[in-house]
């Protein structure tokens, strides 16, 4: 293949437009804490869950000091009306009524400790909930922030991709459609075109042996060379060393 050293030259400004055009593609769809995203995801659900179990502890308490204020409430209104009782009842109604309230006097006893207990689980099971509210909340504001550094670093990315795109288009439309379609074979799979400087292929990275040297010195100026270790269409410069 033959073409003119300003054409291959230009094969340069291509490679270059398509490097960063991959890294902002890269970066479009492989977003910034896109890791740590997905880990604030599954560890809020795990949160949550406990979050759930706690509030289920605490909300039996409550139901549990609901049902103990009934039953106080029941057993202060019969030793009430057990009393009243009291005051018109027979002696052998008396000695019964006695034992009841006696009774009664116990059980609200034991109510009101029962109550008094479960009031001291209940304040520690808010605070539970409470705490794991918060490192919800900050497991959430975490997670809202990163987001927001990765959305807008996809809207530039996406911005960027979509001016690099233009560039290469206005680019590329310059190259003889031959040597373009080379330069693209080779780009898909691999590196398109790198610049020969200081005997070194900028395309891999690695330096040409003598013999390999000899042959590129001895191609004329419009030949299309290749870099033998990589494949790259090889641009010869100035700075080629030749």
């Amino acid at each position: 293949m033959k073409a003119s050293q300003a054409d291959q030259r230009i094969l340069l400004d291509v490679a270059d437009i398509d490097r960063r055009l991959k890294h902002a593609e890269h970066q479009r769809t492989n977003p910034v804490h896109r890791a740590r995203i997905a880990e604030l995801t599954s560890q809020r659900a795990t949160q949550t869950q406990e979050l759930m179990q706690r509030i289920g502890v605490r909300d039996d308490l409550k139901a549990e000091i609901g049902r103990i204020e009934s039953d106080v409430t029941t057993a202060r209104a019969r030793r009430e009306r057990d009393k009243e009782r009291l005051t018109s009842a027979s002696a052998k109604e008396a000695v019964a009524l006695e034992n009841e309230i006696t009774n009664l006097a116990k059980r609200l006893n034991d109510l009101e400790d029962a109550e008094l207990e479960a009031m001291e689980k209940l304040e520690t099971a808010e605070a539970s909930v409470a705490e794991q509210e918060a490192v919800i909340a900050e497991t959430n504001a975490e997670g809202s922030r990163l987001t927001a550094e990765a959305k807008a670093q996809v809207a530039d990315a996406t911005t960027a991709v979509e001016q690099l795109r233009r560039d290469r288009d206005a680019v590329a439309g310059t190259v003889p459609e031959a040597l373009l379609a080379q330069y693209d074979r080779l780009a898909r799979t691999g590196n398109g075109a790198g610049l020969l400087r200081a005997r070194m292929c900028e395309a891999c990275r690695m330096e040409l042996s003598g013999s390999d040297l000899a042959e590129v010195a001895a191609a004329a100026s419009d030949d299309v060379l290749f870099c033998p270790q990589c494949g790259a269409i090889l641009v010869r410069t100035d700075e080629s060393g030749l």
